[in-house]
């Protein structure tokens, strides 16, 4: 008998899913602590959560039998990946459940800021008729930004159409030269935050979309500008939003989502000129049957050993090809971190050059981990396995493949190049044994290294010195160095190097690695 446990409410329909299955036994345990979670954990097959629980490294260590964790809802911030991963547990979402639901209620708030609703109901409950106190304005002609074009962002533009808006839009995987097909206009993130007179927010809260709008894109903004936000709470810099709905920059603003939740002591609940609700983005009768039916129909299928749906940590294969393939899919998926990072334009062409034995293997699942490794840095919708190919299709990446079942070096080889309109990057990379993945070329540079952890790239002329002076601006502002791996094709040419170090790199410290001389490009890339 396999056994679910589900730690968050679910639907009876959800529920009646697991009820159908006579080898399936789903036991409800919600509203427990982490450590009564720990006690039970281990005696269970699947695991179905919402965003009342959370999956920690701890939690699924303990999970001793677990196959798959399926989150109702799409966002799997509550989910250690990574831990899961590592133990082979499929982590699965469900993108499509409350699409509707979100975009739905993106217009409402958009709708309530713009005509004052909520305030001028608690002021007519209040007993008060100040009409003149609520005038509000229209959205018929007026310019909505969408920032992230993903399944809401989209569905958020079509529906504004609608209301007689004129839609521009922004997205970093989408090219605004190639805005054949869309019903709205495809801009840069600057044109949206000059041109906008009402912004959303329609991506994941990461590293590089933290505070995505803060002080300096407000003071840019249209004086009077209405911002919404139903994502994720501090995409939208909080202290410069309260700051410039004070002074009236900011007209308004709708907000499901705060950086803290419960957002009790948040300063920006005292302001008369912001619409607030307790993330209520996918509280839809609708959206809450959608969800968990599709999640409970998910688990029961993997759990069954049939088609793995909507991973977001490994593709659908056999057991025991998997095996052979997950250090390479690892491999893969690191090398498209590595070029989303590198890359400083749009990619139009992805080239994928297999070598050596891996050509023995359907190569697909490896051309999907790679780009979804591209896609999944600030990308403004879920992105795994299954959809991986589609999205990258959509945002007009031409992909190409080629097979080579002999290469000189290497028992295998994965070559990948990158074309953007910057310019081109080519990686390679392998695998060591049975699981130790390797670097071993970037950009015609023979090197040797591990991705992992923090790194700086460097491109720079072969010349006496300048690894002593970047090792010299590090160790200045206490940021140490644990590898060090160089390349170059001919001596006094140019040259590369990856550089291991403990910690996050601050902007202030790659500025003044910028100015040693012969430097000729850094990043930071982590892995």
């Amino acid at each position: 008998m396999l056994k679910v446990l589900i730690t968050d409410k679910l639907s009876d329909l959800g529920m009646e899913v697991f009820k159908r299955e006579k080898e399936i036994e789903a036991v409800e345990f919600i509203g427990k602590t982490p450590e009564e979670l720990k006690a039970v954990l281990g005696d269970y097959d699947g695991w179905v959560i919402r965003s009342g629980t959370t999956a920690t490294a701890d939690l699924i260590k303990a999970a001793t039998k677990l196959k798959v964790i399926g989150r109702a809802g799409v966002g799997v911030d509550n989910v250690d990946l990574e831990a899961a991963t590592k133990r082979g547990i499929i982590v699965m979402n469900t993108p499509d459940g409350n699409t509707i639901s979100t975009s739905e209620h993106t217009i409402a708030m958009m709708m309530a800021m713009a005509r004052k609703i909520p305030q001028a109901q608690q002021s007519l409950k209040e007993k008060k008729w100040e009409r003149s106190k609520f005038t509000g304005c229209e959205l018929n002609e007026k310019v909505l930004g969408v920032v992230g074009l993903g399944r809401i962002g989209s569905n958020v533009a079509r529906k504004a159409i609608g209301l007689g808006m004129r839609i521009i839009a922004y997205d970093p995987f989408v090219d605004p030269a190639k805005n054949k097909g869309h019903e709205f206009e495809i801009v840069t993130l600057d044109d949206v935050i000059k041109r906008a007179d009402f912004i959303t927010v329609h991506t994941p809260l990461t590293k590089e979309t933290k505070g995505l709008l803060g002080a300096k894109q407000i003071a840019q903004m249209k004086d009077g500008v209405r911002l919404i936000n139903c994502a994720r709470g501090g995409i939208i810099d909080e202290t410069a939003l309260y700051d410039a709905l004070k002074s009236g920059k900011v007209a308004g603003a709708a907000l499901d989502v705060f950086e803290k939740e419960p957002p009790f002591d948040n300063p920006l609940l005292t302001l008369d000129n912001v619409v607030c609700v307790p993330h209520l983005g996918a509280a839809t009768q609708e959206a809450q049957v959608n969800v968990a039916v599709v999640v409970a129909e998910q688990l029961v299928e993997a759990l069954k050993g049939g088609r793995v749906k909507n991973a977001v940590n490994m593709p659908s294969l056999d057991p025991k090809v998997l095996e052979e393939l997950k250090p390479f899919l690892s491999l893969v998926e690191k090398i498209g971190s590595f070029h989303s990072q590198l890359a400083e334009s749009f990619i139009q062409k992805i080239q994928v050059e297999y070598s050596g034995e891996i050509t023995k293997y359907d190569t697909k699942p490896l051309t999907l981990s790679l780009v979804k490794g591209i896609l999944s840095k600030g990308m403004s919708e879920s992105v795994n396995y299954v959809n991986a190919l589609f999205i990258a299709k959509e945002r007009g990446y031409e992909i190409s493949e080629t097979v080579n079942s002999s290469v000189a070096d290497f028992s295998s080889l994965i070559k990948v190049t990158v074309i953007n309109e910057k310019g081109t990057h080519s990686i390679a990379g392998t695998v060591f044994g049975k699981t130790e993945v390797r670097i071993v070329n970037l950009d015609g540079n023979t090197t040797d290294f591990t991705p992992e952890g923090n790194m700086i790239w460097m491109a720079h002329h072969d010349r006496p010195g300048i690894v002593g002076s970047l090792g010299t601006v590090l160790g200045n502002n206490k940021v140490n160095i644990a590898g060090l791996y160089v390349g170059r094709q001919a001596v006094g040419g140019n040259a590369i190097a990856m550089v291991n170090v403990d910690n996050e790199v601050s902007e202030k410290v790659m500025t003044e690695l910028r100015d040693i001389s012969h430097i000729q490009d850094l990043k930071f890339i982590k892995f």
